[in-house]
């Protein structure tokens, strides 16, 4: 008896949205560079403004602090650097602080040596450990600098 096959390697992939497949194709079809002033360029740069737009509208932030990268790779090892720029100064992280499950990219600390990346563990079910987050920031020395956290809600492997 044949029965019905059920796929369960969603593994960094999964299949499209109706929705997302046509905007896709639509997205595909304005061939220019975003950065040109020719009608071709502005009508790519206004696909990416409004794409900027709807996902700061969905995580309720400003346009403006939306930055699309290529991938995980490239988002950790942008946003996981030791100094930060905020305001008017600069802000120094001198801990990093991943959850043993992570993706490679965030578990290689990003610009951070590998003497200051801890690795917060998990419990059973692939979740960090919230009593040995709390454990690890109090003992943080703040006076050599922040701490900087980066933990992920959901596991690219696991769910």
């Amino acid at each position: 008896m044949a029965g019905r096959r059920a796929y369960l390697d969603y593994n960094a992939s999964a299949p499209l949205l109706a929705a997302a497949r046509t905007a896709m194709i639509a997205a595909l079809d304005i061939a220019a560079n975003p950065s040109s002033v020719h009608a071709e360029g502005r009508a790519a740069r206004r696909l990416i403004e409004n794409a900027r737009r709807d996902v700061a509208l969905l995580v309720n932030a400003g346009a403006e602090h939306v930055v699309f990268t290529s991938g995980a790779t490239e988002a950790a090892s942008t946003l996981l650097t030791p100094d930060w720029q905020m305001g008017r100064g600069t802000v120094r992280m001198s801990r990093l602080y991943v959850c043993e499950a992570d993706h490679p990219c965030v578990l290689n600390g990003g610009r951070f040596p590998a003497a200051q990346v801890t690795r917060i563990g998990v419990d059973a079910d692939g979740l960090v450990r919230p009593d040995a987050l709390a454990a690890a920031l109090g003992r943080h020395d703040k006076a050599d600098g922040l701490p900087l956290v980066a933990v992920h809600a959901a596991n690219n492997e696991t769910g």
